[in-house]
């Protein structure tokens, strides 16, 4: 019997395109997570019972690095709990291919054809060259960025007396640190980092963390690349970006600029009236960067008033870039669907820019996201509107951000009701995993476009 299930589970492994394997591994790494949450030794002696579903939930939020709990993870978790969430949200931040390819590299194992293929579709690559390269200098990146700023918050907040002993402002520093690296919006402390709502620069480290994290790995290894390219040729030779690389960062400066402006006027008359100006515009700017898919916040959600919530929803919606720790439709998606429609709109057949044109298929992925993404999430609202006792703008703000891999919430997790948070949990997947890898996990392996074209005839649109 054993010998027949393994012979069947090979030859489903054989079938399986890359995709629906590396959809499986995640659901695998859901499973081991739900099962370690479980464990009663990092849990707090008098915390609150937790269900199963609270715990498939937690694993979940854990493994899409999204920040959404059913429960104050401040009164469940102890010490070691805290320690397991971190080294969880660098499965859900880097990736289970990455963590996994590492893991060969270091024990000098081979990785063959199938692995690249894996981290090619797992990190959103065009080319399957230098996967493990890639793999590699972004794993190491990560990490030393993770430890130095760690280190840098302990011994600010020891230099500040924010905690009693250097050991607690170690535990917390490195936790800060590995949370806005990884984007994971999981709130330890019960106030996430609302006591340096004053403090400016602290808030300026944060989100160039938050970026350094969200901007995609292709990003992070062309920078890299560049610094380098600089040193050895002293500017005698000219480096070039990918185009890639030109509309995530063009595309991520455009949102981070335009949802601080639009914050700023939104909370003019409401929380920042009570504030200074710089006060005014840093806290915009921070969640502005935030809310597309960090999650920290430094004051209540409650707090803004209903426009400020929805431009929030509507940043989350939009997520990070490809390739990167976050989730939500992405950045270029959301840019290259807005071209698109200036192009239509001016009578232009293609979109030019940076001199390059993009091609017909990109174009019809990003439509396919954006359009399935938004009924996705329409119709979750339309679902939990029918199962929760909540307003309308709560669920909408609860469904983005989960879509999004946020955390942000306004406060209606833990009311959540069973079918409410099976559908919350499924966003979270889907927004980890991505609309389009979520779409071809269906597709069969043999399944292949018609080889010939049907007459073409003219509709009525519009």
């Amino acid at each position: 019997m054993f010998y027949r299930l393994k012979k069947k589970i090979r030859a489903k492994y054989r079938e399986a395109t890359p995709i629906q394997l590396l959809v499986a591994y995640y659901g695998i790494a859901t499973i081991i997570t739900f099962g370690l949450l479980c464990l009663p030794w990092i849990k707090l002696p008098d915390a609150p019972k937790t269900t199963l579903l609270d715990n498939l939930f937690m694993a979940i939020s854990t493994i899409s690095v999204t920040g959404l709990s059913t429960f104050p993870i401040d009164q469940v978790y102890n010490e070691y709990g805290v320690i397991l969430l971190e080294v969880l949200f660098q499965v859900g931040g880097f990736g289970v291919t990455m963590l996994a390819t590492v893991a060969m590299v270091l024990t000098g194992r081979r990785i063959g054809l199938h692995q690249r293929q894996l981290i090619q579709f797992d990190m959103n690559q065009p080319r399957l060259s230098g996967m493990v390269k890639l793999v590699t200098s972004v794993f190491g990146l990560m990490i030393m960025v993770q430890l130095v700023f760690g280190l840098l918050f302990s011994l600010y907040f020891t230099w500040r007396h924010v905690y009693d002993s250097f050991s607690d402002a170690l535990f917390h520093g490195m936790y800060i640190s590995i949370s806005a690296v990884t984007n994971a919006g999981f709130d330890v402390t019960g106030d996430s980092i609302a006591p340096f709502r004053q403090d400016y620069s602290f808030l300026l480290i944060i989100m160039v963390l938050v970026i350094i994290g969200s901007i995609g790995y292709p990003v992070l290894t062309e920078i890299e690349a560049w610094l380098f390219y600089k040193l050895r040729y002293r500017g005698l030779r000219k480096f070039r970006f990918s185009l890639f690389c030109k509309l995530a960062v063009f595309f991520a400066a455009i949102f981070t600029v335009v949802g601080t402006i639009l914050l700023y006027l939104s909370e003019n008359g409401g929380l920042h009236l009570r504030a200074d100006s710089l006060h005014n515009f840093m806290s915009a700017m921070f969640y502005s960067v935030s809310s597309r898919n960090a999650g920290l916040q430094i004051n209540s959600m409650n707090d803004f008033n209903h426009t400020t919530l929805l431009l929030l929803a509507l940043l989350m919606f939009i997520g990070a870039s490809p390739s990167s720790v976050g989730g939500g439709v992405r950045t270029t998606t959301i840019g290259i669907f807005i071209l698109y429609l200036y192009s239509f709109i001016r009578g232009r057949n293609n979109i030019n820019i940076f001199n390059r044109r993009i091609s017909r298929e990109d174009i019809q992925k990003a439509i396919v996201v954006v359009s399935l993404s938004t009924l996705l999430c329409i119709s979750a609202v339309f679902i939990l509107s029918a199962t929760e006792d909540a307003p309308l703008l709560s669920l909408v703000f609860e469904v983005a951000s989960a879509f999004g891999t946020t955390g942000l919430s306004l406060g209606i997790t833990d009311r959540l009701s069973t079918v409410g948070k099976i559908v919350i949990m499924v966003l979270m997947f889907v927004g980890r995993i991505g609309m389009l890898y979520t779409l071809m996990f269906f597709i069969r392996k043999r399944d292949r476009d018609l080889s010939y074209k049907m007459p073409t005839e003219k509709i009525i649109i519009g």
